[in-house]
Order: C-alpha cells, then structure tokens, then sequence
C-alpha cells in the first residue's frame, strides 16, 4: 500500500525555520497538452504508455506521476518568474517614461477648517503631489489672496510639496470660506476649508493665557535663534553643533519632531553622530570627525503647524599627518556588490597630496570581532575601486584605505560599515522575517532527486576592467539542481583557441570575480562553467574580447573659473563643468591669496555642483581659485586660474546673481510674406551676471483675441534682434522676450503690440536700431547703433543723428549733423554739462529718409567721479600698448577691446592682457591699418568706457617714440664743445643728462680711437655725466674731427666737432695766445687794458687795472711817445691807475700808453684817442651833456620871443640842432640862436602867426641824439595875445585848416636839355590835402622819367630825371582838402645848348622877375583874453 503523505506545506524553510521563500504546489492531476518541450513532452507520453502497458504495479504508476508533476513544476516557475520580469520591465520603462510619470495634482493632505478666537493666528496647510509641480494659488470667497498688496496679514509658503497660508491675528472679517487651487499641465484640483473666529463678549485682557485649546487647535510659531554658524574642524576633534529653539505657545512636555541633515541627507543616531533635545535647545554632536562629516548641515524642527530651518556648513580639514609631506586620507570608503568570498571597496581621493602626486592606495581589511588588520594588496592601486577576494563565506568585514606618495603613507581612512561576505540572497533573507520576492521559486520536494550537473551560467559580462584587475559578473544557470553551485572561470588570449583555467584549485561560489595579474595592453575573453557534485557543466558563451588597461579615463580639467564677493569672509565660486566626464566624483577647490603661490584646498570632500561657498577667507586680500575634477581614476588637471577677487561684502547680502529683469521697447525691423524681425532693448537689469541668450515668443491674434504662446527659438539668441519665421501671411502677432543669465531664465516681457505680418513695399529703409550710449562726459558722448535690417529700394548710404533735452517737446528735436554719415557711430560734442538728453537715428538711401529708430533713454552728460581715459605707453623695448584702468570693477566685469566701434576677435594685431583692475591691449605690430578708434568698454559697471583716436599724424609719432625706446639714446645736455684753459691748453668737453655707473666713452681722431698718454688727458665723472679730453697744445697735425662715443647698456650715442681750415687756424691761434698771456701774467700785467671813463661833470678819467704788482713796480704814463705823468711806487698789490683831463678839447686828442715794469718784466697798454676814437670819446661827453639838458621853456623879450635850455657843462665842440616843425630852422636876422653860458637859446624877433608850432632843439651825441621841443600855441598863450590882434587872429581861425600851395614854385623855369629838374613846394591844411599834377591841363602819374613825391604832408615834390624837349609845358600842382582847393602853375622851357646863343641874341630885353611884396595890414581890435582863447579853439 501507499505510505500516508503528510499535509503539504506552501512556505519554504531552511534548517533554522526562517521562511525564505514560497512553493509552488504539486496536482496530482495529469496535466493535457503540450509543453514549451513539446517533443520531450509526446517522448515521455509515448514511454510511460509504454511502460504502463507493460508494467500494471503501482509503484511504476507513482514514479511515472512524479517525473510528469516535476516537469510541470518547473514550466510553471518558468511561467511565474516570466511574467514577473515582464512586469518589471513594463515599470521600468514606466518610471524612465516622461509621458507616463506627468499626472495632474492630487491633494495627499487637504486642508482642515479652523475655529479660532480673535486676535490668533490660523496656518492652513496641504499636501500636493503632480508633475510637472503644481502651480498653487489660495483664494478668500473666491478672490485670489495677494501677501505682497496685504503685507503683513498673509505670509504663504511652499517647501517639499507643503503648501501653507497663514492668517495673522486673525480679525472678524476673515471668518470666510478659504480654497486652494493647484494646476498643472495635466489639470486642476481645489481643496476647500473654512475658517471662523470668534469674538468674546465684552473686553479681554489681551496679558491674561488664551482659552485652553487641544493641541490640533494651536498654532505653534517656532524660531531658532542662538544659531550655530559656519564651523570648522580637524579630523579626530569633537564638534557640537546647537540651536535655541523657541516655540510658541508654550506647552508642558510638548515635543517636536527634530531631524538633522547633512547634504540633505536625513542623519540617525550612531557612534559617529549623537543627537539631543533639552526641551528648548536641539544639540548634534560629531565625537571624532573625519572629512567624511563636512558639508552642509540643516536643522529642521517640525510641529503640528509647520517646520522651521536652519543650515549652515562645517568643514574638516586633515589632521596633521604622520610623515611631513605624506598626502590626506581618503574618505568616504564603501562596500558595493557583496558576495559569497567577494566584495568591492571604494573611496574617494583625498584633496591634499602633500605636495607630492599620490603614488596609489592600500586596501585594508578587518575581520568584526578582531582588531588585526591585513593589508590586501600588495602594489599601490590608482583606481579608488578595488576587489576584495578571499574572503571567508559568513564572516563580517570592515574596511580602510590609506594613500602613499614618495614620502610616505597618509593616516588611514575612517573604517567603512561592516559588511557580512554571503550571497545577496541570503543577506535579503536575514533582513527580516517576512518572505519578500527574492526573485527565485525554492521547490521542496518530499524526497531526494537525483543529481543533475548544473546548466550555464548566463549574461557573462565585464563590469570592470583596469590595468591592475578585470572584475567578471554573471548571473546563475536556469539549471543547477536541488544543490548550490560553484564556478570556474576560464580565459582565453585573444587570437588563440587555447581556454586556461583561472581559479584551478577552489571554485568561487558568488557569480563576481576578479582576474589579477593580467598582461597590460593583451586582449583577453572569458567563459564561466558551473559545477556542483554531479559534475562541471558546459560553459557559458565568452565574452568579446577586452584588453586590460583602465576603461574609466581620468577626466577633464574644469574652466571658467568665476569667484564672486558674498561675505565679508566668504567668496563663491562657480565654474564650467568638466566635459565628457564619466562617473565623476565631484570637484576640489582650492584658494590662494594673490602672489603668495600657497594653494589651500577649500572643501575636503568633493562637491558635484559647479559651485561653491569658499569660507573662512581672510577680509580685504585678493583670492585667486582653481578646481579639478575626481571620479574613480583619479584627480584631473588643474583648471586655469581665476582672476584675483578681494574678499569683500557684496552688494545685495552675499547673493551674488539672479535671473535677469525682463527685455522691453520690442519692435519690428522688417517684415515679409511669412516673417518679421524683431529688436529689442536690454534689460536694465541684468541680475550681476552676463546675460547669456534670450528666448523669443510668439502668439496669433484673431479678432483681438490673443492666442496660445509659442517658442520662436529653443536655442538662445545672443543678439537682441531676431527673424521669426514659419509665420502666415496678413496674420496679427504679438511677441515677448526673456532674458537669461547663468542664474537662470527671467520672466518675459510685456506683451509687444500687435503687428501686422505683411511685406513691407516701401523705398525708404527701414529704422535703425540697438542705439547705445558710450563714453559720457561732461560735454560730449558717443553714440553707437545697428543698421536697419530693411535696406529699402536702395542700400542704405548714411545716417542722420538728432538729438533734444529730454524733456523738451517733440517739436525741438535738431540734427547733430547736416551731412549724413556712413559710420554706424558718432561723437556728439558740446553738451551742457548736467544736462539730460536723448538720441535718434535715421538712415537714408536714394529714395530719401526713413523711419526714426526708437528713442534712447535719457543719459546726464557728466562725467562720472573716477573716470579715467585710455593712455597709450611705449616701453623700454619700444612696445606700443593702449592701457586702461577702472578701479570699481564688479566680480563679472571684464574689459571688452573694440577697433571702431566692433570688438577685436582677431589677435593677429593685437594682443590683449588683463590683470586686476587693468587691460592692456599690445600692438603686435605697429603699421597703417592699425588707425582707427580704439575703445575699451567694461561690462557689469555704469557704462564705464573710454576711446583713443589712433590718427595717422599719431602713429608716426608713435613709431618714433617706438624707435627711440627701441634703440635708447644717451641724453646729452650740451653737446661735444672746446674751450681753452690756463697756459693755453685745449680742452673738449660733453654732458650727458642721465649715464649709469657701466657707462663707457671711446674717444675719436679722424675715425681712429685715441687713448690716455703724454698727449690726451681722459676724465669721465658719472655724477655729473661730465667727460673731457685735454690737450696741451695744437699742432697742424691736429686739425680734423673730433668724436666722443657714448654707451650705456643698450643706450648710445655720439657726438662730433670738427676742426679744420679758418676755425682750426683762430683756435690755434688763441691756444698760443692764451700761453702767451699766462707767460705774460707771471710779471705785473694788466687785468684791464686801459680805457676812459666819463664823469657826470664830462671830466674824462684815463684808467686801467692792474694785477701782481709789488712796491718796486713803477707805471709811466705817455702821450704821443712823450712822458707824461710816472709812479714810481706802487704802494698795492692790486689796483686802478687813473689819468684825468678836464675841459677835454681837440688838443686832448692823440695816443696814451702805460708802462708797468719791475725786475719780473713789463707790461704795456695802449688807448687811441685820435680820429675815431677822440670822436667816440666826444660824442659820449656829448651824451652827457645832453641828457643834463633842462626842459625847452619859452620867454618874451622886449624884441620878440626867445626860447632856452640849460645845461650842467657846455663844450664848443656839442653840436646842436633848432627845429620848427620836424624842420631844421634857417636863421636870419628875425630868428637867431646862441649860447650865454650854460644856457643855449632860440630868438625870435617880431613873431608872426606863421612862427606858431613845434620847436625843438636836437644834441647831436653820433647815436641818436636827443630832443628837447616845446610848442608855440597854447603853452604861449599870454605871450601869443599880447602880439597878434582879434581881427588876425579871427582870419587864423577861418585859414587854418584850407589847403594851400604855400610856395615855392617858380613862375618860369629855363632848362637846358638832359639836365635834372627837381622843384618842391610847401604844402599845408588840416586834414593833409589830396595832391595831384597836371600837364598842360591833363594828370600825370609817377614813373621812372618823372618822380612825384608828396613827404611828411608838407613836401610836394616835382623831378624830372633827364629833361628833353618833350617836357616843355605848362604844369599845375592841385592841392585839395574838404575845406577848399588851391592851384600852382609853372611854365618849363627846354632848350638845346647850340640853339641857346643864337636865340638869345635875337631875343628882346632880358626880363627880371622882382619878387612881389605884400604886406598885411593887421587893424588892432579890443577884444577880451576869453574870447581870443574862445575863437582860437
């Protein structure tokens, strides 16, 4: 009979009873149809007909019924676990699905209503889930709640999906119905909650305790304060980190829920991190740091009514190491992918070398439970991952890493998590005591099978290849049999067909292996066989073939490394992520203060953002920074050093950017069938940071209806004008524009109006655009702009610029200028300083003007304080640089170069350097087309900018100036000389201005050096740049150039004197003189040769001076070879010899020696006093006597009037001079002159009218002379009265101003032929009369036969030069004034000498012409003083 089976069971159990699995059970029914192994299926059918037809006992029957359930088992588990990964794959790609993980808003916590009491504060909160996140929006009564419009009443907030309103001492009004609305993509959902305060009866004393509510009814207001900041640590130290928490209202043993965070990771309670609460005070305490606890720690406090924040960073830096120089310990060391004997280990590389390249990494081990370490690598490895082999199934490991570089070995790591070496599996199962799907069906069977050798292994891949290792990974044969499995790994060099067996001795039991000791740079593949007690299985198929080496590549340096002010003591830093970086790790940072060339890392455990907060910095020095990337390979270059940045407070609280206001002044450019171009103006603010794109929008409007918004560009557009197209025809669109920055998109701006899309027909062009203001000052600016996009008929040849106040009036806008022009810029001059104004543009072609571009924004013309211009500079080696400073430069300005007015891209000719505050833009090569404007703007300031005009006048200045500095020349301050020195010797002589102490000369002579010797004597002082050459004398063999070469460093420069022919022969000639007068010089000689002096009294003194004289010195005095006067004694040593002559006359005149002689020698001067120099000698005595002269002064006599002057001394030999009107006066028996002593006078005897005017007596002193005048008129007018009667005086008056001929012309002139007839006559009137001559009634005009002169306005004057027959006439003289005319006339007769005698004999009587006398009778009138006075004026 059947033994009785026990009850089936459906949970798997192992020995120890823990549940690990479930079983599928058996039905004894048979199962009909075909299997997936349809022909082992009908094979085993047709055996077990067989076998029944043959064998009808029952235990055949049994064993042909199990061997039919343990097929079917098996293609059910197949089934199960088929579909099972057919699901999982189906949520996979699900969750990588954008489409699928979009869903509309949920509400997971929905607001609650609240019943308060007036004057307490309501928070209302949800929970929201969607995505995209939900946009949400709180409404009263179905109003939309504005916090800003309210402040004060409303505060709103969002964090992690938790939406809140709070409602500040809530009044009577508020009791409403509140909801809140999120929205999405996906849709919308509301949520609705009602609020109602109530108010007590009567007054309440607001000091008294609220009414006792229910802790779900409070609103709790929590604040941290006593806040911990930012900290810093060194491993193995102990820090605390704390916070006062303050909750309100206070209740007795209410707790909050308190959670710290480190890198927004939620930190638990171990032995590393101890957390406390004291009921107002949350404590976190690290017992023993290492850099793995650095990084950003957050304190939330959490209550019924909210959570409240704080964060702030803690950075540890390394303990001090062991060996100086060795490197920091890595950090951060891992387990990954346990196994049955396997484990992976990894780390992170440390920031700190030591200053030496870290040579690799030790990898130790400890068994938990012991405290013996083993080390379990032999070489260094520098890949931060390593396989762990060799372990012990079932045991616990922890593990450590140390790093090494040439001086030695860094303190090892913080230990990792324990980590049990077992199968994944069985690690799943030891989790809990439920039975999880783990993924496999564990069938029981109630007795044992028989063995079956195991099947292959499947997916064999390498998941890890360097050149130390190559880790291999696969998963377990579908068929292993009721008994676990071992493996053997095989491989195969790559061109051979021969398989060696790796692990010959014990199989592995996890599906991982690491291969050492592979060939670097071979290819290998690798199989896999299972094996179990019944056997080794075939192998699994190979994998393609890998050559060792490191597949993970060290990555690329960083760029662009941007520090930014935020605190006083902080800076951030962001950078350009590494490109094409696998598996990266994240970024070390490293400082250093400017010039110093100490680095000091900033963070000791990397970051994996692209930016970061430098704390700890020194206030007021300048940081330079520089970043490298880390993955498992190692530690990248060094990114390029950022600029210097001063640590300093920024404007703004530390925050350094912000996304960018939003464009405006959106206009269209041009406009055809199916696009427009657009153009728009810069944000006015830009949020500290360059604006990197804009992002252009669209909409169709439609009946005034605007439509759904579309992107016009998904790329961003870095200039601000823009073609949209794929647009329709006669169509109306409005657009919007947003900015974008590095800190993000900004919000768009207004909508634009409402343009038509139709092509634009008309001939003008279009209007210009992009208007910018640069270079402002006091009185001018410059004005750039863009060309219009529509050209027009034509293309555009010129622009108009008009300019106004700001504020004044459409109507006054004037153009700046009358001619239009061709380049897109302007300098606007002759603005009023403090004035604001604003620009337009307008561009032209043949068909005339078109439209005006958009107005720019007013701008003052003022010079902003600190402005400074470009200033050229030419240094030492002639290099030609334009350099520019601005001093307040903000962390993301930079200087931007521009040749008229478009930035210089090309670095061919010029090459630009900043540093600092400075930028230097270097011509590589000065040449013509490098003229033009050269400008330099800084960005992210208030327009700072500044120009220089690059003329072709400047550039050959500058190519000079280049030249000199190229190719230094010594300065001379006097150039190569000669002068004579005592005895005759000849000296030449140079200064330079400016020589060093290594400057050298090299003397010349007819282009041969000459040296120091008997006949040159050298001497260069070099302080004060003085060199001379001395010689005793000069021979003809000298006369020819001399040249003194100069040298200092690179300077040089000469200088030359030639000496040859008259100017050799005059300096040879005074050479030998001056040793002739040094010879002369050692007797008594003369220091001044003898000369005259003449005294105030005109006594001469005859006088020399004389030097070296003794008492035996004795000096004789000569006239004309005859001794007059001798000294016998000289009773000095130095002194004046002296002769007097008074009352010098003509016998004075002659020639004077002196003679001094003693037993030393003699010595003689001689002074001419005759001819020339006795005249000399008078016409200074005359010079005195003249300027002794008094003042002319006038006199009556009893005969008439007598004019005089006095003077100190009077000599007969003085010549004077009398003048009457610029004339000297002819004297008569009326008009005399004489001199009475020391008075010299002019008489003038009956004076007449005639005789009033100008007198003057004139010294003749053989220079100029002197004049002494006096004027007969109104200083003689008593005298003038008292002769000259009123009725001549009246007549006076009426004559005086009429021209007149006053004489002089005969009435008939004889002359013989070829002779010279020369007549002159007086002329007078006031104003000068206008003269004119006449011929037998006809003009004549002056030339070379006939001379007409008309002198001083007095003297008319008539020359004929050689007289013929021809000149016989009549002539007249014609002298007119505005106060009358008056005529002469003379006859000449011109005869011929043969034809004289005969005529005269036939002619009659000689005729005699006697002079015609009139004389005027003057009546004598009484009149009155006045009234003559009156009349003459």
């Amino acid at each position: 009979p059947v033994p009785k089976r026990a009850k089936p069971t459906y949970l798997a159990v192992d020995k120890e009873n823990q549940i690990i699995g479930y079983v599928v059970p058996i039905f004894r029914e048979f199962v009909t149809g075909f299997s997936n192994t349809e022909e082992a299926r009908v094979r085993d059918t047709a055996a077990y007909m067989a076998r029944r037809d043959l064998f009808t006992s029952g235990l055949e029957m049994e064993r042909s019924e199990q061997i039919s359930r343990r097929e079917t088992m098996r293609e059910s588990a197949e089934r199960i676990s088929l579909n099972k990964r057919i699901y999982e794959h189906g949520e996979h790609f699900k969750r990588i699905n954008e489409d699928s993980l979009m869903h509309a808003p949920e509400f997971v916590i929905k607001p609650r209503s609240h019943t308060v009491w007036e004057k307490q504060c309501v928070r209302l909160h949800c929970t929201v889930s969607g995505w995209p996140d939900p946009r949400v929006v709180w409404y009263k009564n179905n109003v939309a709640i504005d916090p800003i419009g309210n402040a004060g009443k409303y505060k709103l907030e969002s964090r992690y999906s938790v939406h809140s309103l709070e409602i500040n001492r809530c009044d009577f009004d508020d009791t409403a119905q509140y909801h809140v609305s999120a929205m999405n993509s996906k849709g919308e959902q509301s949520a609705y909650a009602s609020v109602v305060v109530k108010r007590f009866k009567g007054e309440i004393d607001e000091s008294l305790p609220s009414p006792r509510l229910s802790e779900y009814g409070i609103n709790f207001q929590t604040h941290i304060v006593d806040k911990f900041g930012v900290s810093f640590g060194r491993e193995g130290e102990t820090m605390s980190l704390g916070c006062t928490v303050i909750i309100y209202p206070t209740l007795h043993l209410y707790k909050p829920e308190v959670q710290w965070y480190r890198d927004d990771v939620l930190l638990s309670p171990s032995k590393w991190n101890h957390m406390h609460w004291s009921g107002d005070r949350a404590t976190l305490t690290l017992t023993h740091l290492n850099k793995e606890d650095e990084g950003l720690y957050t304190l939330r406090v959490t209550t019924k009514s909210g959570y409240e924040t704080y964060s702030a960073y803690v950075f540890v830096k390394d303990a001090d190491a062991e060996v100086e120089r060795a490197p920091g310990a890595p950090l951060d060391v891992r387990c990954l992918d346990a196994n049955k004997d396997y484990i992976i280990v990894t780390w992170k590389q440390p920031a700190v070398d030591g200053g030496d390249s870290i040579l690799g990494y030790f990898v130790d081990r400890c068994e938990v439970g012991t405290t013996h370490w083993i080390q379990c690598n032999d070489t260094p490895v520098k890949f931060a991952r390593f396989p762990v082999t060799g372990l012990v199934e079932g045991r616990s490991y922890l593990f450590r890493v140390r790093a090494i570089n040439k001086s030695g070995m860094s303190r090892p790591s913080r230990v990792s998590e324990p980590v049990a070496a077992m199968d994944p599996s069985d690690r799943a199962r030891m989790r809990g005591t439920s039975a999880p799907w783990t993924g496999q069906i564990i069938v029981t069977e109630e007795e044992p099978a028989e063995g079956v050798v195991p099947g292959r292994p499947l997916e064999l891949q390498v998941t890890e290849a360097t050149k130390n290792y190559v880790v291999l990974s696969w998963n377990p044969p579908g068929e292993k049999g009721l008994e676990g499995v071992m493996y053997y790994v095989e491989k195969c060099v790559s061109g051979t067909d021969s398989w060696q067996r790796v692990n010959t001795e014990i199989p592995v039991k996890s599906p991982r292996f690491a291969l050492f000791d592979l060939a670097e740079g071979k290819s290998y593949s690798f199989r896999v066989r299972c094996c179990n007690s019944a056997g080794v299985g075939e192998p699994s198929d190979p994998t393609e073939a890998i050559t060792v080496g490191d597949k993970l590549d060290i990555p690329s340096a960083p760029s662009k490394v941007v520090p930014t002010r935020n605190t006083d003591t902080s800076v951030v830093v962001s950078w350009v992520a590494s490109s094409e970086a696998k598996e990266l790790v994240g970024y070390y940072i490293e400082g250093s203060i400017e010039g110093s060339n100490v680095w000091e890392p900033c963070n000791n455990k990397p970051v994996k953002a692209t930016r970061f907060i430098c704390h700890g910095l020194m206030t007021g020095e300048k940081y330079m920074f520089r970043v490298r990337a880390v993955n498992a390979a190692g530690l990248s270059q060094f990114s390029p050093e950022s600029e210097a940045v001063e640590v300093k407070a920024a404007i703004g609280g530390g925050i350094p950017h912000a996304s960018p206001a939003p464009p405006y002044g959106i206009t269209v450019l041009e406009c055809v069938c199916d696009s427009m171009v657009l153009a728009w103006k810069q944000p006015s603010f830009i949020g500290g940071a360059d604006i990197t794109g804009y992002f252009v929008d669209y909409r169709e409007v439609t009946d005034g209806v605007p439509g759904k918004w579309h992107e016009a560009n998904i790329k961003a557009i870095s200039d601000r004008a823009y073609r949209v197209s794929d647009l329709k025809e006669n169509r109306k669109y409005q657009f919007q524009v947003r900015a974008a920055n590095m800190a993000g998109v900004g919000i768009p701006s207004l909508p634009s109006n409402t343009f038509l899309c139709e092509e634009w027909t008309i001939a003008v062009p279009g209007p210009p655009h992009d208007l910018q203001v640069r270079e402002v000052r006091n009185d001018s600016l410059v004005l750039l702009w863009k060309p219009p996009v529509y050209q027009g008929r034509d293309p555009v040849n010129g622009f108009y610029i008009d300019i106004k106040e700001a504020d004044a009036p459409e109507e006054v806008w004037r153009g700046v200028n009358n001619k239009a022009t061709e380049k897109t810029f302007i300098k606007i001059k002759n603005l009023k300083e403090g004035e604001r104004f604003v620009f337009r543009v307008r561009a032209q072609n043949k068909a005339g003007v078109g439209e005006c571009s958009d107005v720019t924004e007013p701008v003052p013309a003022l010079t902003k304080p600190g402005t400074k211009e470009i200033v050229v500079d030419v240094n030492d080696d002639g290099i030609i640089s334009l350099n520019y400073e601005f001093c307040d430069l903000t962390p993301d300005s930079k200087f931007v170069w521009s040749k008229n007015y478009e930035e210089i891209t090309d670095s061919s000719r010029l090459t630009i350097e900043t540093k600092g505050n400075k930028s230097k833009a270097i011509f590589n090569t000065l040449e013509e087309e490098d003229i033009g404007i050269y400008s330099c703007l800084v960005t992210h300031t208030d327009g700072a900018s500044s120009s220089y005009n690059l003329s072709e006048e400047e550039l050959k200045r500058l190519l000079e100036v280049s030249h000199d500095h190229k190719f230094p020349i010594i300065p001379l301050k006097s150039e190569l000389a000669v002068e004579l020195l005592e005895k005759g010797k000849v000296r030449f002589w140079l200064q330079a201005d400016k020589i060093s102490a290594n400057g050298k000369v090299d003397y010349i002579f007819n282009e041969k050096a000459v040296s120091q010797g008997e006949k040159y004597k050298m001497n260069f002082d070099k302080n004060t740049g003085v060199i001379e050459m001395i010689m005793e004398s000069l021979t003809p063999a000298d006369e020819g150039t001399f040249t003194f070469q100069l040298q200092d460093g690179k300077a040089t420069n000469q200088s030359s004197l030639v000496l040859i022919g008259d100017v050799f022969k005059a300096l040879q000639k005074e050479s030998e003189f001056q040793k002739k007068e040094w010879v002369r010089k050692q007797g008594p000689h003369f220091i001044e040769y003898l000369g005259y002096e003449v005294t105030p009294e005109c006594c001469v003194i005859l006088k020399c001076k004389v030097g070296n004289v003794k008492k035996e010195t004795s000096a004789h005095w000569y006239k004309d070879g005859r001794e007059i006067k001798s000294d016998e004694h000289l009773g000095f040593t130095e002194g004046v010899l002296k002769l007097e002559i008074a009352q010098i006359s003509k016998k004075d005149a002659g020639v004077y020696e002196v003679v001094l002689k003693d037993d030393r020698g003699k010595d003689t001067s001689t002074l001419n006093l005759t001819d020339q120099g006795f005249k000399d000698l008078m016409n200074e005595v005359f010079s005195f006597i003249a300027n002794s002269s008094t003042a002319l002064k006038i006199t009556s006599t009893d005969q008439g009037i007598r004019l005089y002057t006095f003077v100190s001394y009077y000599n007969d030999l003085l010549q004077v001079t009398w003048h009457y009107k610029d004339s000297a006066i002819a004297f008569s028996d009326r008009i005399k002159s004489g001199v009475v002593g020391e008075q010299l006078w002019l008489q003038i005897t009956e004076p007449t009218e005639k005789d009033m005017g100008k007198y003057a007596i004139e010294f003749n002193d053989g220079k100029g002379g002197l004049r002494r005048t006096v004027e007969l008129s109104g200083q003689g007018e008593t005298i003038i009265i008292s002769i000259f009667e009123s009725s001549l005086l009246a007549t006076l008056i009426v004559c005086l101003g009429r021209a007149r001929v006053a004489g002089g012309l005969p009435d008939v002139v004889t002359i013989q032929e070829g002779k010279a007839l020369n007549l002159t006559c007086n002329i007078s009137g006031d104003p000068v009369p206008e003269v004119t001559w006449l011929k037998n009634d006809r003009e004549i005009t002056s030339d070379d036969h006939c001379i007409l002169k008309f002198a001083s306005g007095k003297f008319a004057s008539f020359i004929i030069t050689g007289v013929n027959t021809s000149d016989s006439g009549k002539y007249s003289i014609l002298v007119k004034n505005k106060y009358g005319t008056e005529s002469g006339d003379f006859t000449v007769s011109v005869f011929i000498p043969d034809e004289a005698g005969g005529k005269k004999n036939k002619s009659g009587p000689n005729l005699v012409y006697a002079p015609c006398i009139v004389k005027l009778y003057v009546f004598t009138l009484k009149v009155t003083r006045e009234t003559a006075f009156r009349r003459m004026m």
